[in-house]
């Protein structure tokens, strides 16, 4: 099991992160085809510790009781099995007793069993006394004969050793049994040392696809564990990233009265994006969940910023000036509050973004993936943003005194 709490969390109880489920009735052909898979999976570079959860040899002991002579000593297969189980793992699953202290009033439970460490041999197992309920309901607890009952006759319990009724011989059997809605599964339990997850669970994928085919009929297979959690947490991420992108868009378009402003001003967030890519590659970080939700924070920011821009030019542009002349007097107005902007945020996750103390690395993602977003976004806000606005506005005013030349034309 892992020995952290957030590894244990992630995987939801299991004891690796990845785990691959061959689920179906054909047990046998399930685990030969999971022996298969087992060997390729071993030249994934940075899958570790792989293994079969349920091995199938594990060492077991057979009794194959004799039920003639057992009906005869006026024991039944039942009682047999119950006789076992208490001597060899005790009466408290099968009648749980407890003692109450009267001096301190705590409970201690009581067990009865035979001593594990006088069963060490077959000749041993052998030679466990067993007792049977008579006729009368009486337990013969010794040597003699059930309560009401002749030697011999039908449904007495003679007192007998296991070895008198049975023969035991050593063979094997699966150590674990797992179900998985209510069917058979085998599963494959891996982990990742040395390289992301994602990259790992993306050859996991493929060889679990070219591993479909040799399943037997009615079997499938599936991946779960922290792959699954990835997945899940990615999908919903990327979600949310486009659709704050598109809600902050039409609220921009209710507030300026325009569809064209608001997408001036959301035309720098792709430099923005660039950014982030380029510090997490420089950096040699994973994208992960903190990254992608520094990417949401700073693509907030950056759309801020521009909408100081923009905001800026078009009042300038409203009082009369050029469209090119408003937009550089906005990339030069608005300098210095969006430099302030962004250096503030990029100041203070810096020691977010460097990993210090113990535990930094789990947030570290998050502020290198909003510095590296602000640096491009702030130079997209005060360069590109300007010149979009300069050139979209511009042609917008040279379509009207187009069209506005044309009308008389037209008129006549």
């Amino acid at each position: 099991m892992p020995a952290d709490i957030i590894s244990q969390i992630l995987n939801f109880g299991l004891p690796s992160p990845i785990d691959i489920q061959i689920v179906g009735g054909d047990v046998n052909g399930n685990r030969a085809a999971a022996m298969k898979l087992v060997a390729r999976l071993r030249q994934v570079q940075g899958l570790v510790d792989l293994r079969i959860q349920q091995p199938d040899d594990a060492p077991a002991i057979n009794i194959d009781v004799d039920r003639t002579e057992a009906m005869k000593a006026g024991f039944q297969q039942r009682q047999i099995g119950q006789n076992l189980l208490i001597a060899l793992s005790g009466s408290s699953q099968t009648s749980p007793n407890f003692w109450l202290n009267p001096k301190n009033g705590v409970s201690y439970p009581l067990m009865t069993m035979t001593p594990q460490y006088t069963v060490d041999s077959l000749d041993a197992l052998r030679n466990i006394p067993l007792a049977g309920t008579g006729a009368g309901g009486g337990v013969a607890a010794g040597a003699g004969t059930a309560a009401g009952a002749s030697p011999g006759a039908p449904g007495a319990a003679q007192s007998q050793i296991l070895g008198s009724l049975g023969t035991l011989d050593r063979g094997s059997q699966e150590a674990v049994v797992s179900h998985y809605n209510v069917q058979p599964v085998i599963d494959i339990f891996g982990s990742v040392q040395g390289r992301d997850l994602g990259g790992v669970a993306r050859e996991i994928t493929g060889l679990v696809d070219q591993a479909r085919g040799s399943l037997p009929a009615g079997s499938s297979i599936v991946v779960r564990g922290q792959v699954q959690t990835m997945q899940s947490s990615f999908t919903g991420l990327l979600t949310g990233l486009a659709f704050a992108v598109l809600l902050v868009y039409l609220l921009m378009v209710i507030n300026f009265q325009s569809w064209l402003d608001p997408l001036i001003i959301i035309s720098g967030l792709p430099a923005a994006l660039v950014g982030i890519v380029w510090m997490l590659f420089v950096t040699g970080t994973t994208v992960s969940v903190p990254a992608l939700t520094g990417t949401i924070m700073c693509i907030g920011i950056a759309t801020a910023n521009s909408i100081l821009v923009v905001s800026f030019a078009r009042e300038t542009l409203a009082q009369g000036t050029e469209p090119l002349r408003a937009a550089l007097d906005a990339g030069l107005g608005r300098f210095r509050p969006v430099l302030m902007t962004a250096l503030a945020m990029v100041i203070g996750m810096l020691p977010m973004a460097l990993g210090l103390g113990d535990g930094g690395e789990q947030n570290a993602p998050l502020g290198r993936a909003v510095i590296g977003g602000l640096l491009f976004g702030t130079m997209s806000t005060l360069l590109f943003v300007p010149v979009v606005f300069g050139t979209v506005h511009g042609w917008l005013k040279r379509r009207e005194v187009h069209t506005a030349a044309m009308a008389p034309l037209s008129a006549n």
